[in-house]
């Protein structure tokens, strides 16, 4: 990949949730060297970001999906790394084909 990919990890308030979301997605992006920007928002201020990808919980993704143009990866567990390798993985190979 020749761009560095922009990832935003979203939450209510941009400050709690995200961070730990944030922190599990760039384990997992350095994992497979997959070169990210990755950065945190809050849901009101989600269409003002420019990103190539967000990311955020199943609770407030529509409110998300209706501001935003980029894809939306809905994660139920920010803690699992494992659901965050393989949704995003496969989001990310989508955006680079």
């Amino acid at each position: 990949m020749s761009k560095t990919l922009k990832i935003m990890a979203v939450c209510g308030f941009g400050i709690g949730s995200s961070l730990i979301l944030k922190m599990n997605l760039d384990d997992v992006m350095s994992k497979y060297n997959i070169d990210v920007e990755t950065f945190t928002n809050d849901v009101t201020s989600v269409a003002s970001g420019m990103a190539d990808l967000i990311f955020t919980s199943n609770e407030i993704a529509d409110q998300v999906k209706e501001k935003v143009t980029c894809p939306v990866v809905v994660i139920e567990n920010f803690m699992n790394k494992s659901e965050i390798e393989e949704k995003g993985l496969s989001a990310i190979k989508e955006l680079i084909k």
